[in-house]
């Protein structure tokens, strides 16, 4: 890649590239091709979908249950390995469903690629595959086309290229041919078009210098593909659990066969089968399904709150999130300029009126601006509708603005003054034009004016100030000094601290023998004519949605290419920044170490960076996770891709190119701020949804359990069969546990910090509550119904009963219809976490009725249908059983309601 190209003037890049006016030799062509290799993006080969899916069968969870498959198939018990054998396939495609993420940001950066180019071989023009360019073709632009390479121009005729697809920016960019230095970039320099920008208009010539990899948009997508997707907060956090709960599993699971075999003298197949059984009763089967299927169901919600989610995984991750990084413009902002003040010297005039449709007033203290000083104002937006490539449009539709957003709130002022653009350009039309560079922060429009040649200029205010060795006052034309132009600049500086965006305007009367048009020769010794002052307003419910955040212990980063005092002030508006804030220029970043740079994000809670590019949101961002913050960051440019990869989430504005769009984990809408505060919330509560749902699923844990371990110690014959564990876990309690995911957000949801990372997923908390406190009553509650029926059937202490005895099977069916009917209980507690269930409202979330449906008809089909009675070894039970049963629920609700209270009451005590 030449760094320097831009500087270079256009016969120096014929000869470094070693090309001709007539373009390469075909036989050249053939070499470098050789040489360089297809001009295509280089894409990182990615693991097979296949090998993607495989990684799913043998996690920690899986491994444990082919184990058990395995060995139930070595001893014969076939129906229950296939069952085991189903609960891993159907665990590893949700698993799958879950993590996959498709490598779309390449694809899409391909398809903005051209498929073929035109350009000038042994003189002659021909257009040839887009692949088989090289450094050194010569190729032709005109309007339509996609940019093939990174190029050099040589020739331009009204040429401008729409650069959004990289930069993010709207604005057609202007480009010429003559060299350019002092550049911060090479990809300001308006000497250089790059692969995947658009011509709007206009022609040129330009000479590849970069193809393949060493394109600035391979270069975006090498950092794209390269940035490992690292695992999301709740994938780490369930993954841990699997190894907690696999270990418990193991150990108890050979803890039993030690006992059988050695001490109870149980036959190895028997044992193993009790073994098994344990460990499948220690497996939560139905933990990732109700995962999965959660987060697909707040990922629906969020798509009709304007958040379309990308990744399943990232909806929990937005919950913990610690820091936003957000744009300005359009996100915060509602992307719509409307001029809101003027300065005259040295007249202040409001505007009236806001969008697009050009009706309002011009005032000076409160009262309608004079004639003279019309004149003054006219004189303004001459050379504010002459240096100005956008168009105002009033169609069907209503008024509207083609192009710039500020260049389009300028024509709206002037036709508000009554200046008739249409009929000044014919009365003085434009010659040529010195398009805005980024670098010199100006632009300059060349008209005739009588006999004589005039130019307007607008631009960037202390660098017109600068230029500027006149001023118009009143209509009479005086020198300037430097204290008047420090004068002039505070006033700029305290307008831009309201939020205002400024520029610049002036004139210059040309001399005669001027030949050459060139900034260094048209844009000085200017007349100031004044200043306007535009304004973006705040998007509703921005201001809402940032004290939502503080309250939520959320800091907002403010990153915009926009003005440092401009910045400021929109900040301070809407909360963001409060006190002494610290703005951070691009150039200025680019000086710290990232020791320094990571002081002072941590010590310094009011921060804005000002004038950024894209390339230091990737930097801001690695910085911030290196201290285990979790980052949102926004983003809307093809540059933009690294950074909202390298971000925890990655959000992309709706209104953004697709390749941002792809390599974001959420896409907004609506482009709005608010939009990702509520998909935080959302986030948050799916992450609470979570934790109820594995308490409710690990309460009935201990009910499994506890069988198994009064088997060993007393002899007792298994009070739950391992099929009819795997219809509690697979069967009854899959949609409640679904329907908990789908639980309303509680009060505090987003007045409470975030969680910390080092906080787990199955904490004590979940721990106490789920496989000691209700999991306790669930297991005391079932064994006394299991003894209840073995006693009032005759049998004693000591008696074997066959797996096929009716009394036997009627016993283990109030066993399986006993945790069915605790859990229903469960389920109604477990809706909030904090608060009692009572006072929230048992119903407010209908799902919760379906889940209870649900689990008691499985459970029902399961004792009475005659096919599954087989399968499941159940048998019905009488109506004294029922009566029994049926207290189950309420004592367990009732409980669970109770422990909230005393919790509530010592944690205000203390």
């Amino acid at each position: 890649m030449m760094m320097d190209i831009h500087e270079l003037d256009e016969g120096e890049v014929f000869r470094r590239l070693g090309t001709l006016d007539s373009g390469l030799t075909v036989a050249e062509a053939e070499a470098r091709l050789d040489k360089y290799g297809p001009n295509r993006i280089q894409e990182i080969k990615r693991k097979p979908l296949i090998l993607l899916f495989a990684e799913n069968l043998y996690n920690v969870l899986a491994v444990l249950l082919w184990i058990a498959g395995a060995l139930s198939f070595l001893i014969g018990s076939y129906q229950l390995g296939a069952a085991i054998i189903s609960v891993i396939l159907i665990n590893a495609i949700f698993s799958f469903w879950q993590e996959y993420e498709a490598e779309k940001a390449t694809e899409a950066l391909k398809r903005i690629l051209p498929v073929m180019a035109t350009v000038i071989r042994d003189g002659s023009e021909t257009e040839i595959p887009a692949h088989e360019l090289v450094p050194g073709d010569l190729i032709l632009l005109k309007e339509g086309d996609i940019v093939p390479a990174d190029a050099r121009i040589v020739e331009a005729h009204e040429l401008k290229v729409d650069a959004s697809t990289l930069t993010g920016e709207s604005k057609p960019v202007r480009k010429v041919s003559h060299r350019i230095r002092k550049v911060r970039n090479y990809i300001e320099a308006d000497n250089i078009v790059f692969a995947g920008t658009q011509v709007t208009s206009g022609t040129g010539r330009a000479i590849v210098f970069a193809t393949a990899g060493k394109t600035e948009f391979s270069r975006i997508a090498s950092m794209t593909q390269e940035l490992k997707e690292e695992p999301s907060p709740l994938q780490m956090q369930i993954s841990h659990a699997a190894r907690i709960i696999s270990i418990i599993a193991v150990l108890l699971g050979l803890t039993l066969l030690a006992v059988n075999i050695y001490i109870v003298k149980l036959p190895i197949y028997m044992a193993l089968i009790f073994a098994i059984g344990l460990m499948v009763a220690n497996v939560p089967e139905g933990l990732l399904p109700s995962v999965t299927l959660a987060l697909a169901a707040s990922a629906r919600k969020m798509a009709r709150q304007n958040a379309l989610v990308k990744r399943l995984s990232s909806v929990e991750t937005l919950g913990s999130t610690t820091i936003i990084c957000t744009d300005k413009t359009g996100t915060l902002t509602r992307g719509e300029m409307t001029v809101r003040k003027i300065w005259v010297p040295y007249k202040t005039v409001e505007v009236t009126g806001s969008g697009y449709t050009p009706e309002g007033e011009f005032l000076h203290r409160g009262k309608p601006v004079s004639h003279r000083d019309i004149r003054e104002i006219k004189l303004l937006f001459r050379a504010a509708s002459f240096c100005n490539d956008s168009e105002l449009v009033h169609d069907h539709e209503g008024w509207r603005v083609t192009g710039d957003p500020t260049e389009g709130a300028l024509l709206v002022a002037a036709e508000k003054i009554g200046f008739d653009r249409e009929a000044e350009l014919k009365r003085m039309p434009r010659i040529t034009e010195l398009p805005f560079d980024s670098t010199r922060k100006s632009m300059s429009s060349i008209h005739e004016a009588g006999d004589g040649r005039v130019a307007y200029v607008k631009g960037a205010p202390r660098k017109i100030i600068r230029l500027s060795k006149w001023i118009s006052v009143d209509g009479k034309v005086r020198a300037l000094d430097d204290a008047e132009r420090e004068r002039i600049n505070r006033i700029h500086d305290e307008v831009a601290s309201r939020g205002l965006r400024v520029l610049a305007f002036a004139y210059r009367e040309l001399p005669e023998d001027l030949e050459s048009y060139t900034p260094e020769e048209v844009e000085r010794d200017l007349v100031l004519v004044g200043m306007a002052a535009m304004y973006d307003p705040p998007r509703d419910g921005v201001g809402e949605a940032v004290i939502q955040c503080k309250m939520a212990g959320i800091r907002i980063i403010m990153i915009t290419g926009d003005y440092g005092l401009t910045a400021e002030a929109i900040a301070r508006e809407l909360g963001i920044v409060e006190g002494e804030c610290t703005i951070i220029r691009g150039s200025d970043l680019e000086e710290l170490s990232d020791r320094e740079l990571k002081e002072i994000l941590a010590t310094d809670r009011n921060l804005i960076f000002a004038r950024a590019v894209p390339e230091h949101k990737m930097r801001i961002a690695s910085v911030l996770e290196d201290e285990d913050e979790i980052v949102a960051m926004t983003g809307d440019g093809v540059n933009d891709a690294p950074a909202l990869r390298k971000a925890d989430i990655g959000v992309a504005m709706g209104s953004g190119t697709d390749v941002a769009k792809e390599a974001a984990d959420i896409v907004l809408a609506d482009d709005n701020f608010a939009s990702i505060v509520t998909a935080i919330r959302e986030g948050r509560t799916v992450y609470e949804n979570i934790r109820k749902f594995i308490t409710y699923i690990f309460s009935h844990e201990t009910a499994e359990i506890v069988p198994f371990i009064l088997m060993v110690l007393f002899g007792i014959p298994l009070p739950i069969t391992v099929m009819q564990i795997l219809a509690i876990d697979l069967g009854t309690d899959t949609l409640p546990a679904l329907a908990l995911g789908r639980s309303p957000p509680e009060e505090d949801v987003m007045k409470r910090p975030p969680r910390p990372p080092s906080e787990r997923l199955l904490n004590r908390g979940v721990i106490l509550r789920g496989y000691l406190f209700t999991g306790s009553i669930e297991a005391a509650l079932v064994m006394a119904a299991y003894f209840m029926v073995l006693w009032s059937g005759g049998w004693t202490q000591g008696q074997h009963l066959s797996f096929t005895d009716p009394l036997y099977m009627r016993a283990t069916t109030v066993v399986f219809a006993g945790i069915v009917l605790s859990q229903v209980g469960n389920l109604l507690s477990s809706q909030t976490m904090r608060s009692p269930a009572i006072r929230m409202g048992l119903f407010r979330n209908r799902w919760i009725i379906w889940g209870m449906v649900f689990a008691l008809t499985v459970m029902l089909s399961i004792i009475y249908i005659p096919l599954l009675q087989g399968i499941f070894g159940t048998l019905p039970h009488g109506p004294a059983e029922w009566l029994l049963l049926i207290l189950f629920a309420p004592v367990v609700f009732l409980t669970d309601e109770l422990r909230k209270v005393v919790m509530g009451v010592w944690a205000d005590h203390n």
